[in-house]
């Protein structure tokens, strides 16, 4: 366990990157030696990420059931089972995480999916509040509560400039998926 760890980042914005982001600090964690978990929530649990860190020297993938539906496409009945779903997970990852067994959380798309309500904010404020000492977390999603921002230490929007999607191209394997 590190002693200068502990600090709460969150990449957000309009812009393409947040995940790329998390996944670079992830890379750059595991070489330093660090231990880290990676989560994801929105995405199908494919994402091309995944296959590259779960390669990686002290990087575990906690795998989180996939969303195939957008959430306007859900029930209220689905809704709340993924509601019910993502706040198991975050659980599962505060239950490994205690006692110093990772340095650092990533939580990919933990904004995306409270805006959707797909997951409970008070749910992840709680974690955040008591999470262990010396756990780094970082969160990425477009937009963070108030409340997220004056619990975070790091903040950085990533802002839309311009993108191919304004254009109609898809998103791409392995630049954008």
């Amino acid at each position: 366990m590190r002693n200068d760890l502990g600090l709460i980042h969150i990449y957000c914005g309009e812009g393409k990157g947040k995940t790329t982001c998390a996944v670079g600090l992830t890379v750059r964690a595991s070489g330093y030696g660090l231990k880290v978990l990676f989560m994801q929530f929105l995405k199908t649990g494919k994402s091309s990420e995944l296959k590259v860190l779960s390669g990686l020297d002290g990087v575990d993938i906690l795998e989180t059931t996939p969303v195939t539906k957008f959430s306007f496409q859900m029930t209220d009945e689905e809704k709340e089972e993924t509601r019910r779903i993502s706040a198991k997970e975050i659980a599962d990852a505060a239950k490994a995480t205690e006692g110093g067994a990772y340095d650092m959380l990533v939580m990919d798309e933990t904004l995306g999916a409270i805006e959707a309500g797909l997951l409970d904010e008070k749910v992840v404020i709680d974690f955040l509040k008591n999470k262990p000492e010396h756990l780094e977390v970082v969160l990425t999603g477009r937009y963070p509560s108030d409340e997220l921002v004056e619990l975070a230490d790091y903040v950085s929007r990533i802002d839309k400039v311009k993108h191919p999607y304004d254009r109609g191209i898809k998103a791409r394997k392995g630049i954008e998926a």
